[in-house]
């Protein structure tokens, strides 16, 4: 019994403390940043409003995130995220238009006015039962003890006696019962009024499947083109070198009785043969999945390649865990692949790699003290990686101007598993 009356009161503690961060959030958060993105907007005849007002819906974004977080977590109401991808190389006022131009970005201005009069009504519905129920239980006993009269949270107590006394606690712990199933229906009725201003539109969600034919597509040709690759590599490569080692082994089996110098010359050529044909192999498991990806995860890989590369590499991990293989699979080939770029072109003396987890996506920057001049449509390795991350839902922007430096950031929306316990940082 007693533990059936802690996981209530658990549950009604929770309710009663998820509708007080709604309302807070609401006046606190969501009208100020109304009043002040809408007079951004204004202000962007002035001038500044151009870079202000990007400022203020990226915040709006980042709380409406944040009530998408929560809808999931409390009331099981997924609200999928909305948002066009920004633009490469977008300047202040391609991040303006970008932002104006997506109707998410209005959806979420409306959600941040309507949320104030929606969170405080269903918010004190279902914060309000836990509070007087509670107040009720054990509140008014303890006024009834120290005034002769005093009012508990439904009627006078003075008036009423030890029978309004036993009253307002029986219907208190009565109001607390019902708020533990009634307060979450009523956080759940607030998050589906979010989920009806903060999910895609049907055109969005038009878009997104458009979006996605493409992506798919682009991530079977790349596929088919790593098929490829793999199927020439052991083809030029391990198998004519087993054809070779079978012939080396035949013709010492012959030459064994009759010239045993020249079989045991055939022999060592054999062995050695077997040698480079299994170097080539791991090569070819490694450039599929490598083994060290698998075992120690993105952060081990990162650090494993840098430590093979002919200059200094400066790497900076932070991860809490790990994402899905086939993402960390792609965020590990993004990476060597633009490593690969600084070694072949840039004449750079020193590079960098950072990888964090801001809290939805995997973001990877890599960059070098080159000549500068990198340009993804002049080349297939940025163009493939680019392919690569969009079959995730991945971005790519490449700063490189003539002279340096090159960076180029990542970015991969994920979510981590398996969390570690500290971040690492150090150099190739």
């Amino acid at each position: 019994m007693s533990e059936l009356l802690r996981e209530y009161g658990r549950r009604a503690l929770a309710c009663f403390f998820r509708s007080v961060v709604q309302i807070v959030l609401a006046y606190a958060v969501n009208l100020p940043l109304f009043i002040v993105t809408v007079l951004s907007i204004a202000f962007i005849p002035l001038g500044f409003g151009v870079v202000l007002a990007p400022m203020m819906f990226q915040a709006i974004r980042t709380i409406a995130n944040q009530q998408r977080v929560w809808a999931a977590e409390w009331s099981g109401v997924r609200i999928p995220v909305p948002y066009r991808a920004e633009p490469a190389k977008a300047g202040v006022f391609g991040r303006l238009k970008w932002v104006l131009t997506d109707p998410a970005s209005w959806r979420d201005l409306l959600w941040s006015l309507l949320n104030v009069p929606a969170a405080l009504v269903l918010g004190v519905l279902a914060g309000g039962m836990t509070l007087y129920g509670l107040e009720g239980v054990f509140v008014a006993p303890w006024v009834a003890q120290l005034t002769d009269y005093g009012w508990g949270p439904f009627w006078p107590l003075g008036e009423w006696g030890a029978v309004g006394l036993v009253g307002t606690v029986v219907l208190g712990a009565a109001l607390t019962a019902v708020s533990v199933p009634v307060g979450p229906l009523l956080l759940k009725a607030h998050a589906r009024f979010s989920q009806s201003l903060l999910a895609p539109t049907r055109d969005a969600l038009a878009e997104r499947v458009e979006r996605l034919t493409e992506t798919r597509s682009e991530a079977v040709d790349a596929s088919a083109a790593e098929l490829r690759r793999i199927e020439r590599d052991l083809h030029d490569g391990a198998q004519a070198r087993l054809v070779a080692l079978s012939m080396n082994i035949g013709l010492a089996e012959e030459m064994m009785k009759h010239d045993p110098d020249t079989a045991q010359k055939l022999l060592a050529e054999a062995r050695e043969a077997s040698g480079t044909a299994l170097t080539e192999l791991r090569d070819l498991v490694r450039g599929i999945h490598p083994p060290v990806l698998a075992e120690r995860g993105l952060d081990g890989a990162v650090r494993a390649l840098a430590l093979t590369l002919p200059l200094p590499v400066d790497v900076r991990i932070d991860l809490a865990g790990r994402s899905d293989a086939p993402v960390e699979s792609a965020a590990y080939f993004a990476v060597a692949e633009m490593l690969a770029n600084v070694v072949k072109h840039s004449a750079a003396r020193r590079a960098w790699v950072q990888i964090e987890y801001p809290g939805d996506r995997l973001l990877m920057i890599v960059g070098d003290d080159g000549t500068g001049g990198a340009d993804p449509a002049a080349g297939s390795g940025m163009r493939g990686i680019e392919r690569r991350l969009a079959a995730f839902d991945g971005t790519m922007a490449v700063t490189s101007p003539v002279g340096g430096p090159t960076v180029v950031t990542m970015e991969l929306p994920c979510a981590l598993s398996s969390p570690r316990t500290s971040p690492s940082s150090g150099t190739g």
